[in-house]
């Protein structure tokens, strides 16, 4: 089964490289009109997969933070679902870009162009929605995709599956351009056929990312936690640590940008901090401090809401209404923090300084290195990326969030146009040499 899922997957993603690409487009308004039309459908399933979720969380075999994810029906969702799909068919192509051109001599022209990926396998947990998401970005940027959500997302993910297979059916774009499985056998099967499978793209924890890597021959892009980190500097302004901070815990706490660690500058350890954990106190965020951020707020109201920290709450992704807190006594120290306990995800400094802005650009080992802003920018849409498959922390082609420039490759592409061809004796051995002179970067060469 898994085999010919994979042969499906190839031979769509082979006969769909000789379609206009145009195409691309006209599928996904078909599958975001089947969508909206099927909304009750969709949201039906959703109900179900929600039920069957409860008791899990009740009895903790499921997190409360994945039941949050799973929800399609909360406001806005669904809509934003839609809309994903339509803000990634106003992309451009990413696909047939030329990136590098050169004459290696006379009539004789090499081309670096943009080409899909391949095949790729995307396994996530618990939100139905990226379904939709990688479909639309794999179908725009030409790659054919096998999906594996989690089996709390079934009857969603079935559903959804469904809805875009019906869809593609209509159009040039194979229907088994995007497939879904649903076990555990199936995955581990999958991860054997790396003959037909080009990039495996786990989306979960730690957990999950290290099985697959440990479990496959094919490349892996790791979208892993998100252990995210504010530093409020010695210059940070304290209207802005509040805003940044706070936001940053709780808009959305079950999201792998949400902030899990807060650093502060020993010299407004008494000023700014404070206010900080008055504020974050006053949304009902607990806070593990070390002995100095503790003492600093003896006798506030967020006194009421501190304990004292462990060494390991500074490598933990709470995914709730918590968050550890740590004296450092410089932003070096802060980026050195950050580096050894960090996911590399997204990680903010609030600061005035422009040489501590500058030295956490350039020393901080993360995939998103923000400067007086929220670590809630880290993501797809509010980059303007249409969607995204998700934020690799890893360092392959592709990091932070990944949309249509993370799905795409390249191959080179070299024409003659001699009369009689080209071989390397017209330019080595005797022959005139190599010009290596640079081309304009138009359109490729077919």
């Amino acid at each position: 089964m898994a085999e010919s899922t994979a042969i499906a997957a190839r031979r769509a993603f082979e006969a769909s490289q000789l379609i206009d690409p145009a195409e691309r487009d006209v599928a996904l308004a078909a599958i975001r009109d089947a969508l909206a039309e099927a909304r009750d459908e969709v949201l039906a399933a959703n109900v179900k997969d929600m039920e069957a979720a409860a008791p899990l969380v009740e009895s903790g075999k499921l997190s409360k933070s994945l039941l949050s994810r799973l929800d399609l029906g909360r406001p806005g969702k669904y809509d934003a679902m839609l809309q994903g799909i339509t803000d990634v068919a106003a992309l451009p192509l990413p696909t047939g870009l030329v990136t590098f051109a050169k004459e290696l001599g006379p009539e004789l022209e090499l081309h670096r162009v943009t080409c899909p990926v391949g095949v790729l396998l995307v396994i996530f947990e618990a939100r139905p929605e990226v379904v939709v998401n990688i479909a639309a970005l794999a179908i725009k940027s030409g790659n054919a995709a096998i999906l594996k959500g989690g089996k709390e997302s079934t009857y969603s993910t079935q559903v959804l599956s469904g809805i875009i297979a019906r869809a593609l059916a209509k159009t040039s774009i194979p229907a088994t351009f995007v497939q879904t499985v649903s076990t555990r056998d199936e995955i581990s099967s999958l991860l054997a056929q790396d003959k037909y499978i080009d990039l495996v793209m786990p989306r979960g924890g730690n957990e999950l990312v290290s099985h697959i890597q440990n479990n496959t021959r094919i490349a892996v892009m790791g979208h892993a936690d998100g252990i995210c980190a504010v530093y409020l500097d010695e210059s940070a302004d304290e209207n802005k640590a509040v805003r940044v901070t706070v936001e940053s815990k709780i808009d959305y706490m079950a999201a792998c940008n949400a902030v899990e660690t807060l650093l502060v500058n020993e010299k407004v350890v008494n000023t700014v901090w404070p206010k900080v954990a008055n504020a974050l106190a006053a949304v009902d965020v607990s806070l593990k401090c070390d002995a100095a951020t503790l003492g600093a707020i003896a006798g506030s109201p967020a006194a009421d809401k501190a304990t004292a920290s462990t060494e390991e709450d500074y490598s933990t992704e709470f995914l709730g209404p918590t968050i550890a807190v740590k004296v450092v006594p410089s932003v070096e120290v802060a980026i050195q923090h950050i580096n050894e306990h960090s996911s590399h995800h997204t990680d903010s400094i609030v600061t005035e300084d422009e040489a501590s802005m500058s030295a956490w650009a350039r020393g901080l080992d993360s995939a998103n290195c923000f400067v007086n802003a929220s670590t809630r920018f880290a993501d797809g849409t509010r980059y303007g990326l249409g969607t995204e498959v998700g934020i690799s922390t890893g360092k392959t082609h592709a990091r932070g969030p990944v949309g249509l420039d993370g799905l795409v490759i390249y191959k080179y592409v070299l024409r003659s146009k001699k009369a009689d061809g080209s071989v390397i004796a017209d330019h080595e051995k005797g022959g005139k040499g190599y010009t290596h002179t640079d081309l304009p970067r138009g359109n490729p060469p077919f």
